[in-house]
């Protein structure tokens, strides 16, 4: 199971990437692709569908054999985006000596210093002129060598660089690409690799690249490290992590020739790290709107209230990485509530409902923990430490769900390369297993 979770990180720099695997993931276990302009028709039990929105989202559903609107939907939420830098429009910048650099802008809230002197590379997607101006065609980008680097200025010129420095976005992030050798590069270096490694997979003139979403990415493969390689070292933990354990889960369930009982839903968004207000995002309306649409389908009667009823029967694990203890930095935790590597799936609480965990949906999580073996931590913040916030409100601000919000513990969320535990990413499979398949 970890191989597979390290070829998945390496194989998802950026979010479209990780919803391509994703759905390549569904499509081998016979889940169809449903086009939201089409009718849903009708579902019977053991009817496996996904969905996507922006490529950059996916929804994917198992029919359980109880009737949606008496059983509700067993549902975990995780989010396929993580802090990155974006290239901008008009990227390049020519210096002194031909050597070019990259206008970028801050995606989410990296820890910027995490991302000096280290190969990185490009990805995302490119959108290309289709049949009309309505239907552009979308292709995905993923340049596999290293590419670029941000590089730091000599200490000697700024000794105070270990006392802690100020970054500017604008002035200190942006990367190198290359130099110019030949006057008809300038300017062009950007979109010479983009239509180099496009051409890769089909024929494309560059006259046809109408733009692109394309974001910086760690080049370095994730890997497993410590005495006993315990631990885990890879960009993207937070949260791709917790998208694969509940994409494992849900596979798990379908290799039994029965049906689960409870229709089980696992949704991938976009956009946590900058909020959730997009229509990818957990504050969208699209999933109620395909939740509607299959608890209405199960009944010819009930109509909307099949689907009310539905969500008032409903369950959601919102899984998004926790904060583990850094043994250097123990002042900046909770005195008793502050989980560790290795220590099994997170809970996480907030007085201010920063998270939508409470006591009967923490309850319910420690117990399906139980029944699967699995060890279960807690998370609570310092109180002079301000916390964020995750999926589970956001989500249940617009469906009122409930739900508890979770995540494995992790080092240096946010950094350019985050730490986990083995361990937890086997706990939170079983864990999320045995949701699937509870009634």
């Amino acid at each position: 199971m970890l191989p597979r979770l390290l070829h998945f990180l390496d194989a998802s720099p950026v979010n479209f990437l990780a919803v391509k695997n994703i759905c390549a993931e569904l499509e081998s276990a016979s889940f169809r692709r449903f086009n939201p302009q089409e009718p849903l028709g009708t579902l019977r039990a053991g009817d496996r569908f996904y969905v996507t929105k922006n490529d950059s989202s996916v929804y994917a559903f198992i029919i359980g054999q109880q009737p949606i609107a008496d059983a509700g939907f067993h549902m975990i939420c995780a989010h396929c985006d993580s802090p990155t830098f974006r290239i901008k429009p008009n990227a390049e910048i020519t210096c002194e000596g031909g050597i070019v650099k990259l206008n970028t802008e801050v995606y989410g809230g990296p820890i910027m210093s995490t991302w000096f002197d280290r190969p990185l590379t490009i990805a995302g997607r490119v959108i290309v002129r289709g049949n009309d101006a309505l239907h552009p065609n979308t292709l995905l980008l993923h340049v596999k060598r290293p590419l670029l680097q941000i590089s730091n200025l000599a200490i000697h010129f700024n000794r105070q660089v270990n006392d802690g420095v100020k970054l500017s976005k604008q002035k200190d992030m942006l990367p190198i690409i290359g130099m110019i050798t030949d006057e008809l590069e300038r300017g062009n270096l950007l979109m010479n690799t983009i239509v180099e490694e496009l051409n890769r997979q089909q024929p494309v003139r560059r006259e046809d690249i109408l733009d692109f979403d394309l974001y910086l990415a760690d080049a370095t493969p994730a890997c497993t490290f410590g005495i006993h390689d315990e631990f885990i070292s890879s960009g993207r933990l937070d949260d791709l992590s917790m998208c694969f354990a509940g994409l494992e889960a849900l596979l798990a369930t379908t290799r039994s020739e029965v049906p689960p009982a409870t229709t089980n839903v696992l949704a991938i968004f976009d956009n946590e790290e900058t909020g959730s207000q997009t229509k990818q995002g957990a504050g969208s309306p699209f999933l109620a709107s395909i939740l509607q649409r299959i608890a209405m389908s199960q009944s010819d009667t009930l109509g909307m209230e099949a689907f009310y009823q539905a969500v008032e029967r409903s369950f959601m694990v919102s899984a998004d990485n926790a904060h583990a203890w850094h043994p250097n930095y123990s002042e900046k935790y909770d005195p008793t509530n502050h989980p560790v590597l290795g220590g099994g799936p997170v809970i996480k609480f907030n007085a201010a409902q920063k998270y939508a965990s409470d006591a009967s949906s923490a309850a319910v999580f420690a117990e399906l923990c139980r029944e699967a073996g699995v060890s279960c931590q807690r998370f609570v913040n310092h109180s002079d430490v301000a916390g964020g916030s995750t999926l589970g409100n956001i989500l249940a601000s617009s469906l009122p769900l409930r739900g508890v919000d979770m995540g494995n513990p992790i080092l240096a969320m946010h950094s350019c390369r985050e730490t986990g535990a083995v361990a937890d990413h086997l706990y939170a499979v079983r864990a999320f297993t045995q949701f699937f398949n509870n009634r």
